[in-house]
């Protein structure tokens, strides 16, 4: 899930050719101090969404959890993913989720929480591109199918 911290480019300037380094988006996004406000704003938005706290079992971990380590797990998470020197220390995606059946439509409830934050932040959208491409790669460890929530 991690990006690389810069890929590199070749340009043709004059006759020599030179290596130009871009950025991580860890680095595009301002850091950790940035990532961690806009965190801090989306897990505020998701513990508050009544449309994740329908699902029991999401209402209870909302109010099972401390907001600040979840808040810090989470910015841990994003700064690796992004490509900073942060490194994650929770559980699986799999194993923090599995247990609260999320839906797609849960998980729809969450993006629209994610885009309503990085809008208010005006966060670029390659970067929200990015960023959301990342989160997509959970997907699979923590929406649960019907057919998984039904096995025993």
């Amino acid at each position: 899930m991690q990006t690389n911290v810069a890929t590199k480019a070749m340009t043709n300037e004059g006759n020599e050719m030179t290596v130009q380094e871009t950025p991580s988006l860890y680095d595009r996004l301002g850091g950790v101090y940035n990532i961690a406000t806009v965190i801090d704003d989306l897990i505020d938005r998701v513990m508050a969404d009544n449309r994740l706290n329908a699902n029991p079992r999401v209402d209870e971990a909302h109010h099972r959890v401390s907001p600040a380590g979840f808040k810090y797990y989470v910015t841990e998470l994003a700064c690796q993913a992004a490509g900073g020197p942060q490194q994650y220390s929770g559980r699986s995606m799999a194993d923090s989720h599995r247990h609260l059946e999320i839906t797609e439509e849960e998980w729809g409830a969450f993006m629209d929480d994610l885009q309503q934050t990085m809008n208010s932040f005006d966060v670029p959208p390659p970067e929200q591109e990015e960023l959301k491409a990342i989160i997509e790669s959970t997907h699979d460890d923590i929406v649960v199918s019907p057919l998984q929530s039904a096995t025993p």
